[in-house]
């Protein structure tokens, strides 16, 4: 990508790494930001007023299930790890560094190569290969890996390579076919259902086997009171591991299916009150290291069906931004934790020099009002699919423009 001409975003209110927003400028050159501060001057470049908006870092969303630009620059995200879960599925060399291209110039895709060949949980793939053609983790996909033995396999592995493994939490023995968690909800409705307790099954064997293998180890989800208790109390025996969540199931429960919405239709599935307010009290203390949108755009023909019938998922990245800014609101995290979510620990995680405003680091800024109210409408959603569960619900926060290496990209909204 050609470097953008030098600019310089003033009247704003910088996000950085530690301490409150404060009011200050960034000064972008050959693609990198140069200077940023109170008092830096714009020098020979071209000068954009924030309005007072906030700058802040691009997103970086770990864990998508399609490269979806329209979508992702909508919502602030210059960076997605995408999952391995493709059509073929990102278990070889070849379809890794195809998937690392498939964004550039103005999105940077991250592949998350399969942990085994097909995802289907037997046999390692080639995981070092795949991590020299682009790689920056591995991850078992929509499954839970049920095979300890592969399991401990893969994690000594990638601890050797210095990998990030991204497990589903979920023990396949017990979820079956079931759409639903179970409880009084999926009882009223009689949808197939299986218990909350899957989770915390599945994050208590993979937990003793990354404690064993020394690797880091990733939840891509955790939604339930028990396995959060799990993870916070791993983290404070010094196992490296960290746990995602998206927005869905900090603001939604299982009341959210009640008329038979598709469009409520997850992986895992919504879960209890007691749960939702356990996620938010995990985003609060720390346990929670990650908040992803979980993007996965279904169309008519995935979701207009019978519950039981319908494809998991939903278009979360244009969502993602404005219902973490809820949190803020609600007084749960400040707005410096709520970048650390959304950009700086993910890009940790994958290894990558980006998620943070710091001289130096590639120019990927977003400028954002975050009282900007507007209403989610999933039939005018940029996504590929409007398939969300806040459909016509009013939300606030808004990208006014965003910049991936100093270049505007996704269309310039700054008025």
């Amino acid at each position: 990508m050609k470097a953008a001409p030098p600019l310089t975003i003033v009247n704003g209110l910088l996000v950085l790494p530690e301490g409150t927003p404060r009011h200050g400028s960034v000064r972008v050159e050959g693609g990198r930001i140069t200077a940023l501060g109170a008092d830096i001057g714009s020098g020979e470049t071209r000068v954009i007023d924030a309005g007072g908006a906030i700058i802040a870092p691009g997103l970086v969303d770990l864990g998508v299930f399609a490269v979806d630009k329209p979508a992702f620059h909508f919502g602030g995200i210059t960076r997605a790890a995408l999952m391995p879960d493709q059509r073929p599925p990102l278990d070889h060399p070849s379809t890794v560094r195809y998937a690392a291209q498939s964004g550039k110039p103005d999105f940077w895709v991250h592949p998350l190569g399969a942990a085994t060949r097909g995802l289907e949980g037997v046999e390692l793939a080639e995981i070092a290969l795949m991590r020299d053609a682009g790689a920056r983790a591995v991850a078992t996909g929509r499954n839970w890996i049920a095979d300890s033995g592969t399991m401990l396999r893969l994690l000594r592995y990638a601890a050797m390579l210095d990998l990030v493994v991204v497990s589903h939490a979920e023990d396949g023995g017990l979820t079956g076919n079931a759409v639903a968690t179970a409880g009084e909800m999926a009882t009223r409705l009689g949808l197939p259902s299986a218990p909350a307790e899957a989770e915390a099954l599945a994050v208590t064997r993979d937990i003793a086997l990354a404690e064993m293998s020394g690797a880091r180890l990733h939840f891509r989800q955790v939604t339930t009171a028990a396995s959060l208790a799990l993870v916070r109390a791993a983290k404070s025996r010094g196992v490296p591991v960290t746990a995602g969540v998206s927005p869905a199931h900090f603001m939604l429960s299982d009341i959210a299916v009640a008329d038979f919405r598709t469009f409520a239709r997850l992986s895992p599935p919504l879960r209890s009150e007691a749960d939702r307010q356990a996620v938010r009290a995990a985003l609060a203390d720390g346990t929670i290291d990650v908040i992803t949108s979980n993007h996965d755009p279904r169309g008519p023909e995935d979701k207009r069906l019978p519950f039981a019938d319908a494809e998991p998922g939903m278009a979360g990245a244009e969502t993602l931004l404005p219902l973490t800014l809820n949190l803020v609101r609600d007084g749960v995290i400040d707005m410096t934790r709520a970048f650390r979510l959304l950009a700086a620990n993910p890009a940790r995680l994958l290894g990558i020099d980006a998620g943070v405003l710091k001289a130096g680091a590639e120019a990927d800024i977003a400028v954002i009002d975050p009282e900007r109210p507007w209403i989610v409408d999933s039939d005018r959603m940029a996504a590929a699919a409007g398939n969300t569960p806040f459909d016509k619900q009013p939300v606030q926060g808004r990208v006014l423009a965003l910049f991936k290496g100093g270049a505007p990209v996704g269309g310039y909204r700054l008025e």
